[in-house]
């Protein structure tokens, strides 16, 4: 067979494999919203819904009761929706409140020092901020409002690095970390020091080390039971907010992480 013909067939073949994905995916989506609007259905039930055969439904089934997404009823065989979206609901709940509530106290907090102030959360192995208010000397900063941040080189992604599990928070510190600036911590040993002091003191900051002349302090924000679920700071150019002025910066920021934690339900 002629190359061309070979890298003709790949490519359909790669279109029919996309395709494939892309409709198991919404079959998948489709069980849940189904268990959601009948509470709970057989296998059998579930194919005519989604107008596929027995073997598919049942397929699909295992999969999302594999992720916890659904769970089986053994001695009817019935499905219903599982503990995994609960799990999936209540962290996008959290996102949700954390912007309502977190919208004064991160104006305020600009107001009060006149940067940017930003509030961030986890988003697997990277900070994204989800709330962003300007101070009136900002008026030139950047718009971060939805960036992706590395968790070693930003004031909030080592607050939130920080408050992780011991081993979780080993796999990100221990891989290899990109260096943005001579000033970003590459070196793990470096990082602990860091991530210790920010657990002890209360805050984090970052100076020169995602970008060059940008520094940063931020302070942990934390849901009723604790668990610290974001972080709220300021950043600004490094002329205005230099090393020296940091710790009065980190506790404005301290005291509007408490004020929203009191906001989220934690009364410590």
């Amino acid at each position: 067979m002629p190359k061309t013909t070979e890298a003709a067939d790949d490519r359909s073949e790669e279109k029919r494999g996309a395709a494939g994905s892309v409709q198991s995916v919404d079959r998948a989506v489709s069980v849940l919203e189904i268990l959601a609007r009948l509470g709970e259905a057989g296998v059998t039930e579930i194919a005519e819904e989604l107008g596929v055969h027995k073997s598919t439904a049942f397929r699909i089934l295992g999969v999302l009761e594999h992720r916890g997404l659904v769970e089986q009823e053994h001695e009817r065989g019935k499905y219903y929706l599982g503990a995994g979206v609960l799990r999936l609901a209540g962290a996008a709940a959290i996102r949700l409140d954390i912007s309502q509530e977190g919208q004064p106290v991160c104006r305020a907090l600009a107001d009060d020092t006149g940067e940017t102030a930003n509030i961030a959360v986890l988003d697997g192995d990277a900070a994204v901020n989800i709330m962003q208010a300007r101070g009136a000397a900002a008026v030139t900063a950047y718009n971060w409002l939805g960036r992706r941040t590395p968790l070693h080189a930003t004031a909030s992604g080592k607050v939130l690095l920080a408050h992780l599990p011991r081993e979780r928070r080993e796999r990100l510190v221990e891989r290899k970390l990109p260096r943005f600036t001579p000033n970003t911590l590459t070196v793990p040993g470096e990082l602990r020091r860091q991530l210790t002091a920010a657990a002890e003191e209360g805050y984090a900051c970052s100076c020169e080390e995602l970008e060059v002349g940008l520094n940063a302090v931020a302070a942990p924000v934390r849901a009723h039971d604790g668990a610290v679920i974001g972080a709220i700071g300021v950043s600004g150019p490094a002329y205005r907010m230099a090393q020296a002025l940091l710790p009065d910066l980190a506790g404005r920021a301290v005291k509007a992480a408490a004020e929203l934690s009191r906001r989220m339900g934690f009364a410590g």
